[in-house]
C-alpha cells in the first residue's frame, strides 16, 4: 500500500507577523511547487490569515494548532473550527502532547475536538504517544492503544478515514532525542494493526500515520523509508526554511 507522504510543520508559539510572513514566503519559493509530497504548516492563530494569503497559490496547506470543541459561545481566548476554515485552514492538530500535558486535555475532550473539526471539513492530525516513564515501564503500546481508542470512540470507519494520526513519543519532543527508525516503525505498525481491529483493514491500510519527535533533515530519511511511517509532524526544524525543505525532500 502506497500512501502519499505528509510533512507538517508545527510552528507552536513562535514567530511574530513579520517573521511568519518571511518564513512563509521563503517556503513558497523553496517548496511551493513540490507535488510528490503533501505539505502543511501550522502557524500561531495571530498569523494564520496573512500566512494563508502567502501560500494560497502554492502546494502548501494551512493547519491550525488547536481548536475548541464548540463552534461558538462564551469561550474567551478560544478558536473554533469554523474560524479556522474561514481563514483558509484545511487541517488542524488535535491532542498534541503539549496540550495533553500542559493544558490537561484528555481523550474525551480530544474526541469532541476531532468531531468538531470534521464537521467543518478540516482534516484532524490526531496526536498520540507515551512519555519516558511509560516507555521504560513497558507500557508504551498500551498507552497509545488507549489514546487511539479514546480519540475515535463512537466513530465509524468512514469518519475515522477522514483523519490523520501522528505518533509522537513525548520523550523525543524538543529533547534532541529521536526514536530509532525501528522503534518508530514498531509503534506505527502496532497502531495500524489496532486500526484494523477497531475498524477494518481498509482504514488501517489507508490511514496516514506521521512520526513526530525531534525530526531533522539528518534523521528524516531513515524514518520516512519505514513501511508504516507516512510523513512527519515537525517542530523546531519547521521554523527554518532550509531544514523544513530538507525534510520535505528527504526521499528525493
Amino acid at each position: 500500500m502506497t500512501r502519499k507522504m505528509l510533512i507538517a510543520g508545527n510552528w507552536k508559539m513562535n514567530l511574530t507577523l513579520p517573521e511568519a510572513r518571511n518564513l512563509a514566503e521563503e517556503l513558497v519559493r523553496r517548496i511551493g511547487s513540490v507535488a510528490d509530497v503533501d505539505m502543511a504548516i501550522a502557524p500561531n492563530f495571530t498569523v494564520l490569515y496573512p500566512v494563508s494569503e502567502i501560500i494560497a497559490e502554492s502546494n502548501i496547506l494551512l493547519s491550525g494548532q488547536n481548536l475548541h470543541e464548540e463552534q461558538t459561545g462564551a469561550f474567551t481566548g478560544e478558536t473554533s473550527a469554523k474560524m479556522l476554515t474561514a481563514v483558509g485552514a484545511q487541517m488542524v492538530i488535535i491532542g498534541h502532547s503539549e496540550r495533553r500535558k500542559i493544558f490537561g486535555e484528555v481523550d474525551v475532550l480530544i474526541n469532541r475536538k476531532i468531531t468538531a473539526g470534521l464537521a467543518e471539513g478540516l482534516t484532524p492530525i490526531v496526536c498520540v504517544g507515551e512519555d519516558l516513564s511509560q516507555r521504560e515501564e513497558g507500557r508504551a503500546e498500551d498507552v497509545v492503544k488507549t489514546q487511539v481508542e479514546g480519540a475515535f470512540s463512537g466513530m465509524d470507519a468512514s469518519t475515522v478515514s477522514r483523519t490523520t494520526l501522528a505518533y509522537e513519543p513525548v520523550w523525543a519532543i524538543g529533547t534532541g532525542k529521536t526514536a530509532t527508525p525501528d522503534q518508530a516503525q514498531d509503534m506505527h505498525r502496532c497502531i495500524r494493526e489496532l486500526l484494523a481491529g477497531l475498524f477494518d483493514k481498509n482504514v488501517a491500510n489507508n490511514m496516514r500515520i506521521l512520526y513526530g519527535g525531534s525530526v531533522t533533515p539528518d534523521n528524516a530519511r531513515g524514518l520516512m523509508i519505514q513501511p508504516d511511517i507516512d510523513g512527519a509532524l515537525v517542530g523546531g526544524a519547521s521554523l527554518k526554511a532550509d531544514s523544513f525543505e530538507g525534510i520535505v525532500k528527504c526521499r528525493s
